[in-house]
Formats: structure tokens, C-alpha cells, sequence
């Protein structure tokens, strides 16, 4: 037999079959070269048989292993059937040159940390800990191998954070696709980074997902993005009248961005209050009923409808607060930044110290506190979180007083 009807007869032979994947493991790993040695652990009898014809020497059939070097191999398939090692196992599939390949992928790793360096964001350091993160568990490496335009990834985070813009649009403005964002794996490394933008853990399900997103300006669904409150009057078509008669019997509504959306809207308080936990609200309803100052709840990162709805809080104090844990001093930061009439609300080390003790295990990495600064210090000094569900006396304390006024 010769040429290629003995290659794919030998590949189907017992005694050569372990041998000759072998032989291509090693070729591929070495980029071809034939100074190698393979060995076959536990050989069969057929097997024992083909290595004594490759090398003419006997081997005992009690041997628990048996090597053969490739060069051994290639000049007795010459001999015996006109064709070499690498021409037998190209029959099935070609031979890969492993660290060709490797060169290229690397070459091709860099070209993308060039593009991610020429990032908007590249010199800030949630960006370099999301590129290293990539580097490490391989996912730089999938990148290259899949061919994806990395350099999209870049594009849609540098432009980034959007104005409360309808994801679709958004992903037709920077991709010229509506529905680049959609699903794949260009929507998860982008969910990736601005999960590490917000230093929290990527999301385990859509609510997650939803509110990571809108913690950028983008609205997956402007159904879905909501906001929980608790007597705020408003003027301003049939929302500001579902607010008012909601607001006068002292009952919790649940308003999505899309009504919100519907007319313009004026929240007339002076003053309104912001926690992160239903539990507060709900404390709160049951405590003082109508008798509640306007309550905003953000049941975590604020969602756009939280946004969309404070924009409407013109002049009004906002009085904001979240749990004593890196997310939350992170958020109650960003509110202060973004709304000039938001001041915290028990928010100081003097509200965090006294519950400190019985809190649970404080995870993550640590955030400044610059509204106080001797918070932050206690927070990493004692190494505890402390929730809003643990200051409910003073808050609805603080709430009572402000409502009688």
C-alpha cells in the first residue's frame, strides 16, 4: 500500500493508532521537528508489535511502557509505504504549528492592548484592572482566536456614559447596529468593563443586568427601569396626578421611565428624602403613612427612572444615603457629584460607629469618603458593613421630624 490509501489505513489500525496521535501532539507542540521521543503507557500487544517492527528491537510484553523516537518512525513509514509521519497524519487534518500559532496570537494580543490603550478611559484604574482581568483569564486570547472587532469594545465604552439614551439607539449611533448590544460576546466584555467601572460583581440576572447598564445612561427597557416612592406630590399630566393622589393617602407607587416620560413633571416638596433599601419605605409607610416626607427609594445602583425622576426635584433639598459598604459610600459620592442640592444623610462616621460592631464582613475594595473623611477611616479600620436596616429607628426618627414640619 502506498500514499494515501496507506496513511488512512495505518490511522485506522490498532497497533498504530495511540502512536501516531502522539506523534501529531508532539509535532504540533515542537512546529515539526522529528528529534523528538513519544512514549505509549500500558501498550497493547498490537502495539508492542508495531514499535519492534519500527525499531527492529525486541520488547518484552511485560514492558508498562515503550518510546520510540519520531525519526524512528518517519523512516520506516518511507520505507515500508512511500510516505513520512507528517504525510500520514495530514490525511485526517492538518498538522498545527503550535508555537506559530502562539507568536501570531501574541502579535495579535498586543494589537488589541494597543487599541484598549488608545481608550478614552485607558489612563483610569478600573479600566487597567478590567484589561488585566481579560489578560489573565485567557479572554484577550478567545478574543484574537474569534476575530472580534475589540476595537468596537473600545468605541462604545468611550462613549460612555451615555444621557439616559434607549440602548438600541445608542448601539445604532456608535455600531451602526441596533442590536450590537443586544447579546454576544462584544455586550458582555463591554458589561464586563462597567462592571469594573463600578468595582461590583457582574450581574446573575436581568434586574442586575438592567441596573448595570442604566449605571451608565443606557435603558435596556424603559419599562423595566422603575423607581419606588413614597409621597411625592408632583404636578405635571396623569403621572403628577397619580403622584399627588398617591402622596395624600400615604401609599407606596412603583413608576416606570416610560410614564414618566409621558409629560413633563414637577415634584413640588422642598425637600426629599433617598434610601436604598425597601425596607426603609416600607418602615416608613407603616409608621407615618401620609404623614411621610417625599421618599425616593433606589433599591441599589439608581436606576434612570431615579435620575429622570430627581431632575424633576428642581431647587428641592435632596437628602441622600445608602448601606455603610464600598457600594454604597461609591453611590451616595456619585449623588453628591451629580445633584448640587443632594447633602448626606446619615452618612457620617458618628451614624456608621455605634452599629460598627455587630456588622457584617465588609468586602471589596475600599472608596473615599470625601464628605467625611473620617468615615472611610473607620469603615477600613474596622473592616465592617453596617446596612440601612440597622439605623431604621433613626431614620424613621429623622423622617418624623421632617414630615411635621
Amino acid at each position: 500500500m502506498a500514499g494515501h490509501g496507506a496513511s488512512a489505513e495505518l490511522i485506522e489500525q490498532p497497533g498504530w493508532r495511540r502512536l501516531l496521535a502522539a506523534a501529531r501532539r508532539s509535532l504540533e507542540r515542537t512546529g515539526g521537528q522529528l528529534d523528538a521521543t513519544v512514549t505509549l503507557a500500558a501498550p497493547t500487544d498490537d502495539e508492542r508489535l508495531v514499535i519492534i517492527g519500527i525499531t527492529g528491537t525486541h520488547r518484552s510484553a511485560a514492558a508498562a511502557r515503550l518510546s520510540v523516537r519520531l525519526t524512528e518512525v518517519d523512516e520506516h513509514l518511507r520505507a515500508a509505504h512511500g510516505v513520512g509521519l507528517a504525510d500520514v497524519l495530514t490525511v485526517t487534518a492538518p498538522l498545527r504549528n503550535r508555537p506559530a500559532d502562539l507568536k501570531r496570537e501574541a502579535v495579535a494580543r498586543d494589537a488589541v492592548l494597543a487599541v484598549a490603550r488608545d481608550g478614552r478611559h485607558a489612563n483610569t484604574a478600573w479600566y487597567a484592572e478590567w484589561l488585566d482581568g481579560l489578560r489573565r483569564d485567557g479572554t484577550l486570547t478567545r478574543v484574537v482566536r474569534t476575530g472580534l472587532p475589540f476595537e468596537d469594545v473600545v468605541r462604545v465604552l468611550d462613549a460612555l456614559p451615555a444621557a439616559d439614551e434607549p440602548m438600541p439607539v445608542f448601539a445604532d449611533r456608535v455600531l451602526d447596529d441596533t442590536k450590537a448590544l443586544t447579546e454576544g460576546p462584544l455586550r458582555g466584555l463591554v458589561l464586563r468593563a462597567i462592571a469594573a467601572w463600578h468595582q461590583t460583581a457582574l450581574p446573575v440576572d436581568g434586574e442586575r443586568d438592567r441596573a448595570l447598564w442604566e449605571s451608565v445612561g443606557l435603558v435596556p427597557d424603559d419599562l423595566a427601569s422603575q423607581v419606588l416612592v413614597l409621597n411625592v406630590p408632583a404636578t405635571g399630566g396623569l403621572v403628577g396626578r397619580w403622584l399627588t393622589e398617591a402622596a395624600q393617602a400615604g401609599v407606596p407607587v412603583r413608576v416606570t421611565l416610560h410614564q414618566l416620560r409621558l409629560a413633563p413633571l414637577t415634584m413640588t416638596c422642598d425637600e426629599v428624602h433617598v434610601c436604598e433599601n425597601p425596607a426603609v419605605l416600607r418602615a416608613a409607610t407603616t409608621a407615618l403613612g401620609a404623614q411621610a416626607p417625599p421618599l425616593i427609594c433606589t433599591e441599589g445602583v439608581p436606576s434612570v427612572a431615579v435620575h429622570t425622576l430627581l431632575r424633576a426635584a428642581s431647587g428641592a433639598v435632596i437628602r441622600w444615603r445608602n448601606d455603610f459598604d464600598w457600594t454604597g459610600v461609591r453611590l451616595t459620592a456619585a449623588a453628591l457629584q451629580r445633584y448640587p442640592s443632594a447633602v448626606p444623610w446619615r452618612m457620617t462616621a458618628a451614624d456608621y460607629l455605634p452599629a460598627a460592631g455587630t456588622g457584617t464582613a465588609l468586602l471589596g475594595t475600599p472608596a473615599e469618603t470625601p464628605w467625611d473623611r473620617s468615615l472611610g477611616e473607620s469603615m477600613r479600620r474596622l473592616g465592617r458593613a453596617v446596612m440601612e436596616e440597622r439605623l431604621l429607628d433613626q431614620l424613621i426618627a429623622d423622617l418624623r421630624t421632617a414630615g411635621a414640619r
